[in-house]
């Protein structure tokens, strides 16, 4: 099965060849790692076309500057690979993370999500399970009042991908509406307990900031919407 990893980057020149490191030793010759960068203007584009000039699976897209889902949206629209890999810019992969995900999708997974260790700017942990902090199930209706899927940690079959693409409009997050229709479809999904990435917090992250309650509220109304109008 060919592996298609999509990363969305922005302003990530601190740590995204670290991690792009540490994905391209865990992938075969015929995978691909999609970089999508959503400020081509910045230091970031250099980084990654300089790695892509002495490895060929690695292919660098230029965002279209509307934000993360948009900019997940547009690398994942070019992956042709039979599974697909979510991936942050400055996150680093375990070394057996690859090979734990994929043998899941040999026993028919559609959808699997790993614990992630949670680290701060230095790889320091200081949490060793992400999902004890988000209290991760495979409830459609809690996770539907409260995501329990972090994108990171996520891969999927193309098949999936297919029933997800384009993402709708209003929605909150990309990896919340992937897993949202996935549970909704009940496709074959795994949770694997054992944190397979190093997840770096340090205050700049694109993901992850503080939200109102009305706009918690708009987002659940704006998903069970796009749900209802999903097939």
């Amino acid at each position: 099965m060919k592996i298609s990893v999509a990363l969305a980057a922005y302003k990530g020149e601190l740590y995204i060849a670290q991690q792009m490191e540490s994905i391209l030793r865990q992938l075969g010759e015929t995978d691909e790692l999609i970089v999508s960068d959503d400020f081509p203007e910045g230091k970031t584009r250099g980084i990654v076309e300089s790695i892509a000039s002495k490895d060929r699976r690695v292919k660098y897209l230029e965002g279209q500057g509307k934000g993360v889902i948009k900019n997940f949206e547009n690398a994942l629209s070019v992956c042709n690979g039979d599974i697909i890999f979510l991936c942050d810019q400055d996150d680093v992969w375990m070394p057996d993370k690859v090979e734990t995900v994929m043998k899941e999708f040999e026993n028919g997974a559609q959808l699997v999500l790993h614990d992630a260790s949670v680290t701060d700017a230095h790889l320091n942990v200081t949490n060793p399970s992400c999902f004890s902090i988000h209290g991760t199930n495979l409830s459609f209706g809690k996770n539907l009042l409260r995501n329990t899927f972090v994108g990171c940690c996520m891969a999927f079959t193309k098949e999936l991908l297919a029933e997800t693409m384009p993402f709708p409009d209003g929605i909150a997050m990309h990896d919340w509406w992937i897993a949202l229709v996935a549970l909704k479809n009940k496709r074959k999904t795994v949770l694997i307990k054992k944190p397979l990435i190093m997840w770096r917090r340090h205050g700049e992250n694109v993901t992850g900031g503080s939200t109102t309650a009305i706009q918690k509220i708009c987002w659940r109304l704006n998903m069970i919407s796009a749900l209802a109008k999903h097939k």
